[in-house]
């Protein structure tokens, strides 16, 4: 039949853990600890990538390559990206258990799709040693996703590299790209979307990309709220996102949709950006 067969769900940002804190205070602390701040949003940029990935990438952007190169007389190398890591993780494990708790809106949403007829199916930039933490304690507290892929079951090769959706399709059976939705709160989740050939859904409150906590965000005036999640929503479409929701649980009718240009034979690859 055609239409939608199932969702792919980011984790961090999108299913649980409101703002995504968990890996970016850790990435904040070991450049400090290795004598240099950097800010929150430079910890962010690469948000949702396989976290070794995100390090490097953070050492690259030329504000932090400069500092990197003032402290120590040289670039960085592979060894610097290693070290950095092996302090980053231990720190993320200790804390993840913290930070599981499912965003407002997501177990009444996933129930939804599920009860009509949907798969669900996750991706996420943390390694499968990290998930042994997360996936046990956010089931206990509601969610769990009917597959989970960690870039340690695609050789490393996380986002944007469309590898865990192709597995995600793989052990689920999809038959088709354009029955596929993927959801996810930062631009490597976009990205991953594209290059798998699946309809890209970014959510804006709660992402890593919109960097507030629940309470940060729930402060703010409706204006205030209005200016943060039209500055993400075109972050996402700027990046070739297809839609926007500012929550989850406009996920099922952003579907019935899909649904509709599915049926009108407008196939995911054919369309421009919608909104």
């Amino acid at each position: 039949m055609n239409k939608v067969e199932g969702v792919i769900l980011d984790w961090a940002g999108t299913a649980i853990d409101f703002g995504c804190f968990a890996p970016v205070n850790v990435f904040v602390d070991i450049f400090r600890d290795a004598g240099m701040d950097v800010t929150m949003e430079e910890a962010r940029a690469p948000m949702g990538q396989l976290k070794i990935d995100h390090i490097r990438a953070m050492l690259s952007a030329p504000r932090i390559a400069a500092l990197w190169e003032e402290k120590y007389g040289r670039s960085y190398n592979e060894n610097d990206v290693t070290t950095l890591y092996e302090k980053f993780e231990p720190a993320l494990m200790a804390s993840l258990m913290e930070y599981t708790d499912p965003i407002p809106g997501v177990i009444e949403t996933v129930s939804i799709l599920r009860n009509q007829g949907l798969k669900i199916g996750s991706t996420t930039g943390y390694t499968r040693s990290m998930m042994d933490i997360v996936i046990p304690n956010a089931k206990e507290k509601g969610y769990s996703p009917d597959f989970i892929v960690t870039p340690d079951e695609t050789g490393s090769y996380g986002r944007p590299y469309p590898y865990m959706i192709y597995r995600n399709m793989e052990g689920m059976k999809f038959t088709a790209g354009w029955k596929i939705v993927k959801a996810g709160d930062t631009v490597s989740d976009i990205k991953e979307a594209i290059n798998a050939g699946v309809w890209s859904v970014g959510v804006i409150v709660g992402s890593s990309e919109m960097g507030l906590d629940q309470e940060e965000y729930n402060s703010l005036s409706r204006s205030e709220k209005e200016e943060v999640i039209q500055k993400t929503e075109d972050v996402f479409l700027k990046n070739g996102a297809d839609f926007t929701i500012r929550t989850l649980s406009e996920l099922p009718q952003v579907i019935d949709k899909i649904n509709g240009l599915i049926c009108e034979g407008k196939e995911m690859h054919k369309l421009p950006n919608i909104i």
